[in-house]
């Protein structure tokens, strides 16, 4: 037998990552995400009072996912959980404190899709990494990043500045007292520029929106389409002791709803009018659960009846709504109730730009299921939330709160240290009925299954970032 020339051991190797069979080119993956939208804020999903006619149209020409999962109950963990295709009991960023950074050597989905060729870009949160670390979205494989690198500074629906890259982007008309400039007004525009760029070369956007979170101001026009018509809301103070009065809450809520619909509508009409839609591979979702829980949740069901909301281990809080449609493709008006969560988008990313994702991932490729292929289910999925002593600059020696769900049943621990809880949800949606007690065999399985997902987190810094006053 002949050995094998470079050539033919080169023209294998492209083989191997072709983009998916059938496909004319590599298709376009765009991934938009709002910030802290519960399960039930769509239409699509049982809203009622807020309007979403764009978003529920993407629903009716694509596939809702039923149990689809957030990477984690908070912003940083489940953002790092979506960028690396790890859970958190493995992923870099395991807390919340915002400006702890990726490592040069831990890499992104956006790495992975750079490397296959992709123009990417990122509109929006990052809160991997602040600016002067290692841990910024350029050094992550991003081409372009407009918006917010840390957390805290994405609380300012009307800051000062955004990032643009390393440089600062200052928007007009934002200096104290002004409110003039919608910073997500600004992400949304460039994001729509980029994909008008790049409507000849594959992308991958990822659309990373800071509605509905709070600070809950959203711009007039979106705000009057609900004063007077949905409650009021009790004043609220938030952390920072910015809003003094927010006596406009629910109305402000429900605008920051709706203009993520609006901004939706005008990606999907861009996509329409650049002839893109049959080539981009699209994903809805939201960053973790809902916040609106102590808020006129009676009314406005933001959660849709699951219990909990953000920052808790309960469905609540980990359940989110999902999205996804690619004519022709993935099959229009249908509802899906396959198990999934944020860690599987990096490997079904790559699988669907026939790319090959890195080993170890505790995600897996969804993409047979995008398609309706039958897919083995996920043998479990697990979610924590270590708590992080800044003074110290590391981690309580304390059992994390924590949840991992294997078929229809769910273990959770709901505070560190606490003792932990059992759900059937096939039978038990709201997680009323805690089974712990009455199957104590099942609920040791898997509280000790729940002990070996998880590794120690690494150190994890929070270095000093740039002082962002009431104008940021």
């Amino acid at each position: 037998m002949n050995p094998i020339t470079r050539r033919e051991l080169l023209a294998g190797a492209a083989a191997s990552v072709l983009p998916l069979r059938g496909a004319a080119k590599k298709p376009n993956v765009i991934w938009m995400m709002a910030d802290d939208m519960g399960y039930g804020d769509l239409g699509c999903y049982g809203q009622k009072s807020i309007k979403t006619p764009n978003i529920d149209k993407l629903a009716t020409q694509g596939t809702r996912f039923t149990d689809a999962y957030a990477g984690c109950t908070v912003c940083a963990p489940s953002r790092s959980c979506l960028m690396t295709g790890l859970h958190t009991g493995h992923t870099p960023i395991r807390c919340n404190v915002g400006g702890a950074p990726l490592l040069p050597e831990e890499r992104t989905v956006a790495n992975v899709m750079k490397d296959a060729g992709y123009n990417t870009g990122l509109f929006g949160k990052w809160g991997l990494g602040d600016i002067n670390t290692t841990g910024v979205p350029w050094k992550h494989g991003f081409d372009e990043f407009v918006g917010f690198l840390h957390q805290a500074h994405a609380h300012f629906q009307y800051p000062r500045f955004l990032y643009d890259n390393d440089k600062e982007l200052h928007l007009k008309g934002n200096d104290t007292p002004g409110r003039q400039t919608f910073a997500n007004d600004v992400m949304n525009q460039r994001a729509l520029d980029f994909v008008r760029r790049n409507k000849s070369n594959p992308f991958y956007l990822y659309l990373s929106w800071t509605v509905p979170h709070f600070e809950p101001h959203v711009p007039e026009d979106s705000l009057s389409a609900y004063r007077g018509r949905v409650p009021n809301g009790e004043p609220f103070v938030n952390k920072q002791g910015r809003l003094k009065n927010q006596s406009e809450l629910g109305p402000a809520y429900a605008g920051m709803v709706s203009r993520i619909d609006n901004y939706t509508g005008a990606l999907l009409s861009l996509l329409r009018e650049l002839k893109l839609e049959e080539d981009t591979l699209i994903f809805f979702t939201s960053d973790n659960g809902g916040i609106m829980g102590n808020f006129h949740n009676d009314y406005f069901n933001n959660t849709s009846g699951l219990r909990g909301q953000k920052t808790t281990m309960y469905e609540g809080g980990l359940r989110v709504p999902m999205i996804t449609r690619w004519p022709g493709k993935i099959a229009a008006g249908k509802t899906n109730n396959y198990v999934w969560h944020f860690a599987d988008f990096l490997p079904t990313a790559a699988e669907a730009a026939g790319a090959k994702a890195p080993s170890g991932l505790d995600g897996v490729s969804v993409l047979p299921t995008l398609l309706g292929k039958q897919q083995k289910p996920h043998e479990s999925l697990y979610w924590e939330l270590p708590r992080y002593d800044a003074a110290t600059k590391s981690f309580r020696k304390e059992k994390p709160m924590a949840a991992m769900r294997r078929g229809t049943m769910k273990i959770l621990r709901p505070k560190p240290d606490a003792a932990v809880e059992l759900y059937d949800l096939a039978a038990d949606r709201t997680e009323k009925n805690d089974l712990a007690a009455k199957m104590p065999d099942v609920t040791q399985r898997m509280e000790q299954q729940l002990a070996a997902s998880r590794t120690e987190p690494r150190h994890q810094d929070e270095p000093l970032h740039p002082w962002w006053d009431a104008r940021s």
